[in-house]
């Protein structure tokens, strides 16, 4: 039992753990504003359970960064049955805002008039890709809904964290800079597949000269939605010596047919890893797409470190 000045005599007492100070002490977790805009997840491609399976990882990693975010998934070419449009769940988001509003001025509460956007929107895109965004634009526009809409996820050194790191679990890369350890299958050259033409391959290249100073082996980025680009990449680097190739999707997943990839490999005669699917610098850079928009900021570290 305890008395009222603490537990009973013998029982351990746990005392709080000071704070810390000076500039050493932790940060304190950063919530969501009360009534911030949803982030909405615009999930490109044809819709499945597998892509929404990844959609949903990548909104719980989100989440779990940012504690009280209204994370959503919409999917450009959803049929408001089992995969909700993009512009349904814009429409939701604004309905059910004014419902809440107008509940409280129901119930006697002072509340101010909901102002600014009622969602930030982010294209589940590594790279850009025209097409798509104009989409993804289209769809904002259709929803009628104030709404904003934020840049592709790259570039940015998090995904070459994320490509090294598929990568490797394929066998096709060293884990670790240091390269401690070797690994017979590791490539000595990369074909960094992109969609989104020559505006995408130029952006994945970006992350290609990060990924390159990872693995000390050279990177070129190619199109998978241009005929013959994958095969030109992988012959130019054969020419300047690399014996050994493997393919990179620069992709989250659902935006092409996993069969392009494997077509993709087989033409450039090697192996390919997996997309970056829901590794977690997708979900957080996702999240950093959407507090950039509101001007917040997460204290959580953006990355980890090498090994």
């Amino acid at each position: 039992m305890s008395s009222p000045t603490g537990p009973a005599s013998g029982l351990p007492v746990r005392m709080p753990r000071p704070r810390q100070p000076g500039r050493h002490r932790r940060p304190e977790p950063l919530a969501a504003p009360e009534g911030a805009p949803a982030l909405v997840l615009a999930v490109p491609g044809t819709p499945s359970t597998t892509a929404r399976g990844l959609a949903e990882e990548v909104v719980s990693i989100a989440r779990s960064e940012l504690p009280g975010l209204d994370a959503r998934i919409g999917f450009v070419d959803g049929d408001d049955e089992e995969f909700a449009t993009l512009q349904a769940v814009l429409s939701h988001a604004a309905e059910e805002r004014t419902a809440r509003y107008e509940q409280a001025v129901a119930a006697g509460v002072e509340v101010k008039e909901p102002e600014g956007p009622v969602a930030v929107v982010v294209p589940l895109l590594a790279g850009p890709d025209g097409a798509l965004l104009r989409q993804v634009r289209q769809a904002v526009m259709d929803s009628r809904v104030a709404a904003e809409l934020t840049d592709v996820l790259g570039p940015h050194p998090l995904l070459a964290e994320a490509l090294h790191v598929r990568l490797s679990e394929s066998g096709l890369a060293r884990a670790d800079r240091a390269r401690l350890f070797t690994v017979a299958t590791a490539a000595d050259g990369i074909v960094l597949a992109s969609v989104g033409g020559e505006e995408a391959v130029q952006a994945a290249g970006i992350t290609g000269m990060l990924l390159a100073a990872r693995l000390a082996v050279p990177v070129m980025a190619a199109a998978l939605d241009q005929e013959g680009s994958i095969a030109s990449v992988a012959e130019q680097l054969r020419s300047s010596g690399s014996q050994q190739l493997a393919l990179a999707p620069y992709l989250i997943g659902p935006e092409v047919d996993p069969a392009l990839v494997a077509g993709a490999a087989e033409e450039a005669g090697c192996s390919a890893a997996e997309a970056l699917g829901a590794y977690p610098a997708v979900g957080k850079l996702a999240l950093a797409k959407y507090t950039t928009a509101l001007g917040i900021t997460p204290q959580q570290s953006q990355g980890t470190p090498a090994h």
